[in-house]
């Protein structure tokens, strides 16, 4: 199929798409037709797509789970006032939670409750499982087998991110109101809990935060 016949296609799928697309999925809808593209055509416009609407209110986007259509952020304030309902505010103590996760994954509560000096609630847990940002990733193999937790490729998608690499650094998360501005953080609380002294990564923990970041973008291909 000529490019030029692909290229609108792609953008009327993704138009139409209710959540990213993976180039494999792409190639799957023209499956049966006689022109069918091959996948490398289909990259190609995929990223001709992107670079064109970089300067529209929409931007094609590449997350953990594929491509999709979506407003540009810069224009997001304005997409707000359409709607009544606010997007939903989590507490503090939540979005630590969820930090502490997403850095130190695999981790168990007792690992989190131990670098916040706080208790984290089993709610706490739940609202991160049932808002998909957060999943069990196994059992530690210690008396008791806790659960060890980590994030999900809906928690990169939500945050616009490919992969875990793709996460600010400490020192970036004073500003993480332009990371995501409805999940802001504005003090040093979250960087000196993640930076304390004794709770650097053990290797078996970044094996498996690698290995989550290696499916991560194989799902986008």
């Amino acid at each position: 199929m000529e490019l030029q016949k692909l290229k609108p296609i792609i953008e009327a799928l993704l138009c139409a798409a209710d959540g990213p697309l993976t180039v494999n999925h792409l190639y799957d809808l023209f499956t049966g037709d006689l022109d069918q593209p091959v996948k490398d055509d289909i990259r190609k416009v995929l990223h001709e797509l992107v670079d064109e609407y970089q300067a529209k209110g929409m931007e094609i986007k590449q997350v953990a789970s594929g491509f999709r259509l979506q407003v540009n952020p810069d224009y997001s304030i304005w997409i707000t006032r359409l709607f009544q309902q606010k997007p939903p505010r989590y507490s503090r103590a939540l979005l630590e939670t969820l930090a502490l996760i997403a850095y130190r994954q695999p981790v168990t509560r007792g690992e989190i409750e131990a670098i916040r000096g706080v208790s984290v609630s089993s709610n706490m847990i739940k609202t991160l499982q049932e808002r998909e940002w957060v999943k069990t990733l196994g059992h530690k193999d210690v008396p008791g087998r806790p659960s060890l937790y980590g994030t999900t490729s809906e928690f990169l998608d939500y945050f616009n991110l490919k992969n875990l690499n793709e996460l600010p650094t400490l020192s970036e998360l004073k500003d993480l109101d332009q990371f995501h501005p409805e999940l802001a953080l504005n003090d040093d609380a979250l960087q000196e809990t993640v930076n304390e002294p004794g709770n650097t990564e053990s290797e078996a923990d970044a094996e498996t935060t690698q290995q989550n970041t290696s499916e991560s973008e194989q799902a986008a291909s």
